[in-house]
């Protein structure tokens, strides 16, 4: 594994930064030199703070998040509030930019695939400037196939390559659609599901860091 990964979910609250958070730190504890970036968030800035503290202090706060809008909404609209249009070629030259100095940079993404930044650019074109691969943080609940296929057929009509999905407990106690999710997104998406983190995990299941792994060696 080295250069990048975007980190994106199949909707807001689905555990992208608590995924990344995970994985920056397992990495970092094998020694590989991997930070965390958020290019952008709306409302408070706790998920960018969670990210420089799993890169051990290896980026600022205005490195890991250099575009902060304070109102929570989608990026777009908040900055038609506070002014100041995301520039995506510039934040694009950041990663980089980042690239260049680490060995890896686990991108996290801001809400879903195709949240609006600017009045004709959602996430996924950020992405498909990047040009890194995805990681896919699915919110294991109720609806969670349907937002997955979704997600997925959009990654893919964007020309970019899904990686690994993941799937993210949000609720203590699974349900029947958590139980069943897993079996009918592997025979969906083969080779592409790397593992579930379990609910208030502190550490990255070792199944899901050695096929982040696998695959980034294919």
């Amino acid at each position: 594994m080295r250069g990048g990964i975007v980190v994106t979910g199949t909707d807001t609250g689905c555990g992208k930064t608590w995924f990344s958070w995970l994985l920056v730190k397992a990495l970092r504890a094998k020694g590989v030199d991997a930070v965390g970036w958020k290019p952008m968030c709306c409302g408070d800035r706790e998920d960018a703070y969670a990210l420089e503290d799993a890169s051990d202090g290896r980026l600022t706060i205005d490195e890991v998040n250099p575009i902060w809008y304070r109102t929570p909404i989608a990026p777009f609209p908040a900055s038609e509030l506070e002014g100041g249009a995301l520039d995506l070629a510039t934040l694009v030259a950041l990663g980089q930019g980042l690239q260049e100095r680490h060995e890896i940079v686990i991108c996290e993404g801001v809400g879903g695939w195709e949240v609006p930044l600017t009045a004709k650019e959602n996430f996924s074109d950020f992405a498909r400037m990047l040009d890194w691969p995805i990681a896919l943080v699915i919110g294991n609940r109720l609806g969670a196939l349907n937002h997955t296929f979704l997600t997925v057929d959009a990654i893919e009509r964007k020309g970019c390559r899904l990686q690994a999905a993941v799937l993210n407990q949000v609720i203590e106690e699974q349900d029947v659609a958590g139980v069943t999710n897993r079996g009918v997104i592997e025979q969906r998406l083969p080779g592409k599901v790397m593992g579930e983190v379990m609910h208030g995990a502190e550490v990255l299941e070792s199944e899901i860091l050695a096929s982040l792994e696998a695959t980034g060696r294919d």
